[in-house]
């Protein structure tokens, strides 16, 4: 946040860099981690094909991770990395991320079972409910490590954050990999550290706890790194961002089904979940928000502790998740239904549970659909903050007979110079400034 020293060499004498560093943080979200792809995919259709990637710095959690490691590894091409992205959460089912067949499921649940029963003598407890192995095969199959490498090599983007939860040490730890010099940092309950990147960190920032068992890495056992998360953005300042783009998956105010009543054990999950993945982030966007608003009221003059400005924009689900899973719960396989039927998650109490774990084709796509009809209603917004000039074809042949228009007036008066293009009069900063006062 505003208030981190300016470790990483963001600013050269007190000047701002030419270019804004951007960063694109993606948390985590299970199945609904499909939203940030249509985002994604609107985003690339605002650009020519061949076009690399708009971010300097790529952050992920969790599901979130594993989309930032796909697009860095397709950066030269946005088209490209968001069709694949689409590929793959367009045709999902829930047996490519974990083994939901009946034998799996049964095997799963003897295994607990006898492990109850026997106070831990016969079988000791599983590290996790769900084999997620089928997921570490697609993500070995999907992302080109090497090809990630060159990518930061050559600095598009420069830097990926892969955020997972230390088991041992119970802090949050960013794995970071980046061909520009940072320094790793250490804070209360977090600490960022430089490695190079592989699949055990994306399993590691995926294993949603209880679901999904830990993953070794040297240092020790990591799970999902939403767990211990407080202040998602602070890997993006960390490493010199200057804008941050956040995808969401969690609606601003999701309905609360049944509120009235004593929740049962699967909105209990679903809730637990919900707050695993979302509530850092809020916290994180107030405190970034107040901060830029202390920083305005300051006289000139030296900044203290090193603060400076940092822009956000928060892009979200305009419509509940949860809802929109209830309408898709016929996809998942029966057994998984069944699992859920026992843990209560019948009709309405169970949407917000079934939201997070749907990963089937009908549901990702109808997120990537509402990603998409988000993104392009805010087009203006994220292109200007982005510094997109990806006109679409209507409005670059609208552009030129303009131009062609004030030319033909020659002697005429003009507002602008010939074949100068025109912009929206509201500037940047007047956009920028209505954020921060929200």
């Amino acid at each position: 946040m505003p208030g981190f020293p300016d470790l990483n060499g963001s600013r050269s004498g007190g000047n701002a860099p030419a270019r804004p560093r951007i960063a694109l943080v993606l948390p985590g979200g299970g199945a609904r981690a499909a939203y940030q792809v249509g985002v994604l995919r609107a985003i690339a259709g605002w650009c020519p094909p061949g076009r690399p990637l708009p971010f300097q710095i790529l952050c992920g959690t969790s599901a979130g991770a594993i989309n930032a490691a796909v697009l860095g590894s397709r950066a030269d091409d946005l088209h490209r990395a968001a069709a694949d992205l689409d590929a793959v959460w367009g045709g999902f089912h829930v047996d490519q991320v974990f083994r939901a067949g009946p034998i799996a499921m049964l095997r799963s649940g003897l295994h607990l079972l006898f492990a109850l029963l026997s106070g831990g003598w016969l079988l000791p407890m599983p590290n996790g409910l769900l084999d997620n192995a089928p997921l570490r095969a697609l993500l070995a199959r999907s992302i080109d490590f090497p090809r990630l490498r060159a990518a930061l090599a050559t600095g598009t983007p420069d830097s990926l954050a892969v955020v997972a939860t230390s088991l041992g040490g119970g802090d949050s730890v960013t794995f970071v990999e980046s061909s520009r010099p940072f320094e790793p940092w250490s804070r209360a309950g977090r600490r960022g550290v430089a490695v190079t990147l592989d699949l055990e960190h994306l399993m590691a920032s995926a294993a949603i706890p209880l679901l999904f068992t830990p993953v070794g890495i040297p240092g020790g056992h990591f799970g999902d790194g939403a767990m211990r998360q407080t202040q998602p953005l602070a890997p993006a300042i960390h490493l010199g961002a200057d804008r941050i783009l956040v995808i969401g998956v969690r609606q601003p105010q999701e309905s609360q089904a049944n509120a009235g009543q004593q929740p049962n054990m699967a909105e209990m999950f679903g809730f637990m979940l919900d707050t695993l993945f979302t509530e850092g982030l809020q916290s994180d966007l107030e405190r970034l928000t107040r901060d830029n608003a202390l920083l305005a009221q300051l006289r000139p003059g030296p900044v203290p502790f090193g603060m400076r400005h940092i822009e956000a924009l928060l892009v979200l689900p305009r419509r509940d998740p949860g809802e929109l899973a209830l309408a898709h719960a016929a996809a998942m396989p029966a057994t998984l239904r069944a699992l859920l039927r026992i843990l209560g998650a019948r009709g309405q109490r169970g949407g917000r549970l079934l939201s997070f774990l749907l990963f089937e084709s009908s549901f990702t796509r109808e997120l990537i659909r509402q990603g998409e009809e988000d993104a392009a209603a805010r087009r203006a917004e994220i292109s200007a903050f982005l510094g997109l000039d990806c006109a679409s074809g209507q409005e670059q042949r609208a552009e030129a007979e303009q131009r062609r228009e004030a030319d033909d007036v020659g002697h005429g008066r003009q507002d602008h110079a010939p074949g100068e293009r025109r912009v929206d009069p509201q500037p940047l900063e007047h956009q920028r400034d209505q954020y921060t006062r929200n």
